[in-house]
């Protein structure tokens, strides 16, 4: 396995900037963003599409370093009912899985996005419950009409050019849960996978662990994420695993996002890279820092320490004791 980061952590860092500390943390592989939310401050997919000069200075940047590319990043919303966002980020995405074809780059990051409830809707609709039977009559729309459609032919464009996505299972979302990813994969096939992060699993109720097992066994991770969720166990029974209160009013939500080792033990988290490698994912472990107690330093660097910790390095060998 490789440790990694995703690099929007630094982006008021000038690119090589960022790679030289990066670097000096010992790290092995960079996550970049290129638009949509994680914004573009590293990457613009469409200078480096234009400039086959500018995009090869770009890789040596990350290869002189000893550093390789784990994923490109574009989470948007694609199903965004509003025709307008919806392009926009629809283009992100294709300029970054078209730059990360010619990069040789593995993975495209994204969300699944959300529609709406019909097609006039101005806003996306969530349905998180099966009654009344509303709720159900717009899900069947959304997948039927929405998604399993578009994200068909996504998966098409990146498997020509030999690139998969990883859709962060991620509330707010169509494809939220390892069920939710194993319909759409089912619909539109394998290209499609998680970037699994197990902080989102958590907060829903669900072990990572066990998420992990259910993907792990159809080859449905593409990339992960690492990054972890405290509950509060007073709050939760207040608000609820779905509390709508802004991130920053940290005293009274239900749960937050922590830096590793802060929500979680690491007995938890040797569990989590245990089955990773049991489900045959050998890959890049991503450090995600969404942490309002911690600088961004200080966060990422305490990520750095406690998955080295864990984390499991060297190839298989032989059962000698068989």
């Amino acid at each position: 396995m490789k440790l990694g980061v995703f690099s929007v952590l630094f982006s008021q860092k000038p690119f090589e900037e960022a790679l030289d500390y990066i670097a000096s943390k010992g790290l092995d592989a960079i996550e970049i963003g290129c638009g949509s939310y994680p914004g573009n401050a590293h990457c613009n997919p469409s200078e480096l599409l234009q400039d086959s000069a500018k995009r090869e200075a770009f890789k040596k940047a990350v290869d002189d370093r000893g550093l390789i590319i784990s994923a490109l990043s574009c989470h948007g919303n694609p199903l965004h009912p509003q025709k307008q966002i919806a392009k926009e980020f629809h283009d992100n995405m294709i300029e970054t899985i078209d730059l990360a074809s010619k990069l040789g780059i593995p993975v495209v990051n994204t969300f699944s996005g959300c529609p709406g409830d019909h097609e006039d809707a101005k806003y996306p609709n969530w349905p998180v419950a099966p009654w009344p039977n509303d709720f159900q009559e717009i899900l069947d729309w959304q997948w039927e009409q929405k998604i399993i459609p578009y994200w068909t032919e996504i998966a098409q464009y990146a498997k020509e050019r030999q690139v998969k996505i990883g859709l962060e299972l991620h509330g707010g979302f169509s494809v939220h849960t390892p069920a939710t990813l194993l319909r759409l994969r089912e619909a539109a096939g394998e290209t499609i996978g998680a970037n699994l992060d197990p902080s989102h699993m958590w907060w829903q109720g669900i072990d990572p662990v066990q998420a992990i097992q259910i993907l792990g066994r159809e080859g449905a991770i593409h990339h992960f994420h690492a990054k972890d969720t405290a509950i509060d166990p007073v709050n939760v029974h207040k608000h609820g695993v779905t509390d709508m209160q802004s991130y920053t009013l940290m005293m009274d939500r239900a749960w937050q996002f922590r830096t590793v080792g802060y929500g979680h033990d690491m007995k938890t988290w040797a569990d989590i890279i245990s089955a990773l490698r049991l489900v045959g994912y050998d890959d890049v472990v991503s450090i995600e820092h969404e942490d309002g107690l911690m600088s961004v330093d200080e966060g990422f660097t305490k990520a750095v320490e406690n998955l080295q910790q864990v984390l499991i390095r060297e190839p298989l060998s032989e059962m000698w004791w068989v």
